[in-house]
């Protein structure tokens, strides 16, 4: 025990089952409390152990059997999780295939007796002199989560500003561990939720364990921390005391000496080159890195130097037949890393010593059984102790010896222990009861608030969409009616074009230059027509197309004019009035004193175009000639009418004698 490392910084438990099974009733333990000089010894129960490990947060807890604590293998890793982050478990008699407690007491000349009280300090002295394997379901790794400490709420007016705030304080407490992670030096890598106002949470990854971390669980206000270990996908042994495995050492010496180390199963695991360090620190450096089963050269003959350090550790020494081509090492070494060229020659010289011996150590591992060291077998038939069987059987004789196993014999119960027993038992389910329900519920509980904060973006969301939808449907009605618009009035535009043209056509006709008028439209002269015969249907038609001197006024309906509206239509001077219906008396009597034409519609033929119409010159000549006749003799007329009035006078007047 005493070339061994002690480890005891802190208490250690050392822990045996005294009656009962884990499995099934409810066990009582062998508890040994040992810190390097005095001994507390104590029988407890389950719960009892538990909170002690709680309370006094011992370095190790110690036992030859890691399933005298838990039921199986989930049990165990609740059992590892629920340890203080400064306690570790130790199984001291071995990894996956245990030894008995006796033999591995025995190797380290550790009191042992059969008592479970016996085992317990056996198992306590043996972890405090490193001795055992750290049982881990968990890496070295640890989650730091910062999320938010209370929900969201369901709603209301003042949700996006209280899940706002929420948000904001977590982003600014996932700062601060931030800070406190980096001040700390300590290796991390952080993944963060953004949400609105800030982040729903923040994880980071960091590389140590929760002792070395400068931060505690705790929940306060908007915010919570919660550290956890990263699990393992099964459960690993970590020896308390590092092994130096056995290993291959290459040398290549000269002013600059340069040394690579090699594992058994050909993997790299050092290199060294130096001009400083003397031969005594570069056996040094290999001793802290391994056994040397074989020590190997690059050239032939080995040199002196790579003799001494063979001799000093008693390995085999290698060389190869002939020197190493460069080529041949530079192909060797091309898928490591070595900073020069003597680095790349010891490598060498390691590497293809392995590549010489590889099937021997392949036959040697299929032949070693799982109990004994691999490297212990290899180096002594490498030594030439004989034959892998021989080693085999030489090595499994001296393990036999002494060996003895023992079973515990449980007492029986008497009725209030099994009564503790059950009831123990009872709460510790509704504990775990309990607290699977608290886990459940906050899991719920952060699922809802992750439902709640969807939901609401998703009604946001939407109210964003309908708005859109409404624009759209607006902006699409606003768009047909425009286009309703565009189409009217590019049907007026093309009405209006029609009717220019027309007016056009018109316009040449109503003046003397006829230069421009085509053979077809020549001997037409335009109409310009009067609704009725009275004012207000004169100022409109004048309005709408101007009545000029000499134009041929069309009067649809021509009855009902007084002499004033007469009057009205002479003052415009038309060449020609064509008629529809009666003329009155008066009318026709100012026209007529005022020698306008006045002819009926129907001796003209018309086109009307429009507003305006169209009619032949010669029928208009024909009832202005027509008139012209009429006016003649309606003169005539008026003139005999007036002698036979006179006449008519001078007889009445005869009649009376006056003269």
């Amino acid at each position: 025990m005493s070339a061994r490392t002690t480890a005891l910084d802190a208490v250690i438990f050392g822990v045996d089952i005294q009656s009962g099974d884990v499995r099934g009733d409810a066990p009582s333990y062998a508890l040994v409390v040992f810190d390097g000089e005095s001994v507390e010894r104590d029988v407890v129960t389950y719960r009892k152990l538990r909170r002690r490990i709680d309370a006094e947060t011992p370095a190790i807890v110690a036992t030859d059997n890691m399933y005298e604590l838990a039921e199986d293998k989930d049990d165990l890793v609740r059992f590892l999780g629920s340890l203080p982050d400064e306690t570790r478990l130790v199984q001291v008699t071995g990894d996956e295939q245990p030894e008995p407690l006796s033999r591995v007491a025995s190797r380290y000349g550790v009191p042992y007796g059969k008592d479970p009280m016996q085992e317990a300090e056996a198992a306590a002295r043996l972890a405090a002199g490193n001795v055992g394997y750290e049982v881990s379901a968990f890496t070295d790794t640890t989650q730091v989560k910062v999320s938010r400490g209370r929900s969201t709420g369901k709603g209301g007016w003042s949700q996006d500003r209280y899940t706002r705030r929420i948000h904001g304080n977590v982003k600014k407490r996932a700062r601060e561990v931030e800070s406190t992670l980096t001040e700390a030096a300590l290796d991390y890598e952080v993944d963060v939720t953004e949400k609105y106002g800030g982040y729903s949470s923040a994880v980071f990854s960091v590389d140590a364990h929760p002792a070395d971390i400068p931060l505690s669980r705790n929940r306060s206000g908007d915010t919570r921390i919660e550290i956890e270990r990263e699990r393992r996908d099964g459960i690993e042994f970590e020896p308390l005391a590092k092994r130096r495995d056995h290993v291959i050492v290459g040398v290549d010496p000269g002013t600059t000496t340069a040394v690579a180390i090699v594992g058994l199963d050909g993997q790299v695991l050092d290199v060294l080159s130096t001009r400083t360090a003397d031969m005594a620190a570069v056996i040094e450096w290999v001793v802290e890195r391994g056994r040397p089963v074989i020590v190997a050269a690059d050239v032939t003959p080995m040199p002196n130097t790579v003799q001494r350090v063979r001799t000093s550790f008693d390995a085999v020494g290698w060389e190869p037949t002939s020197d190493l081509p460069v080529d041949e090492k530079q192909h060797r070494t091309r898928e490591t890393g070595y900073d020069n060229d003597h680095e790349r020659d010891a490598l060498a010289a390691a590497l293809f010593a392995y590549d010489d011996h590889e099937d021997q150590f392949d036959r040697i591992a299929r032949k070693t059984p799982p109990q004994l060291d691999l490297g212990t077998v290899t180096a002594k038939v490498l030594a030439g102790e004989g034959n892998v069987e021989a080693v085999i059987d030489d090595l499994t004789e001296s393990e036999d010896e002494g060996e003895e196993e023992h079973e515990h014999d449980p007492r029986e119960l008497t009725q209030e222990e099994k009564r503790i027993r059950d009831l123990e038992r009872q709460v510790e389910r509704l504990d775990e009861h309990v607290d699977s329900l608290e886990s459940t519920i906050e899991e719920k509980d952060e699922r809802i608030e992750e439902l709640e904060q969807e939901l609401s973006e998703a009604r946001r969301e939407e109210r964003r969409e309908a708005r859109e939808r409404r624009t759209v449907t607006r902006l699409e009605r606003r768009n047909r009616a425009l286009e309703r618009d565009l189409d009217e009035k590019d049907e007026e535009i093309e009405a209006l074009e029609g009717k220019l043209k027309r007016l056009k056509e018109l316009w040449k006709l109503d003046h003397s230059n006829f230069a421009d008028v085509s053979e077809k439209k020549k001997g037409l002269v335009p109409v310009k027509p009067v609704d009725k015969f009275t004012k207000d249907a004169i100022d409109a038609a004048h309005e709408s197309y101007g009545l000029a001197k000499g134009d041929v006024v069309y009067l649809r309906d021509a009855s009902g004019a007084g002499p004033s509206t007469a009057e009205k239509l002479v003052a415009h001077e038309p060449r020609v009035v064509i008629k529809d219906g009666g003329l009155s008396e008066a009318a026709d009597q100012i026209l007529f004193e005022h020698r306008i034409p006045v002819g009926p519609a129907d001796d003209v033929a018309m086109q009307e175009v429009d507003e305006l119409a169209v009619a032949r010159e010669d029928d208009v000549k024909a009832v202005i000639a027509d008139w012209e006749d009429r006016a003649e003799e309606r003169k005539k007329s008026q003139k005999n009418e007036m002698v036979d009035q006179i006449i008519s006078e001078h007889r009445a007047e005869r009649g009376t004698g006056r003269f």
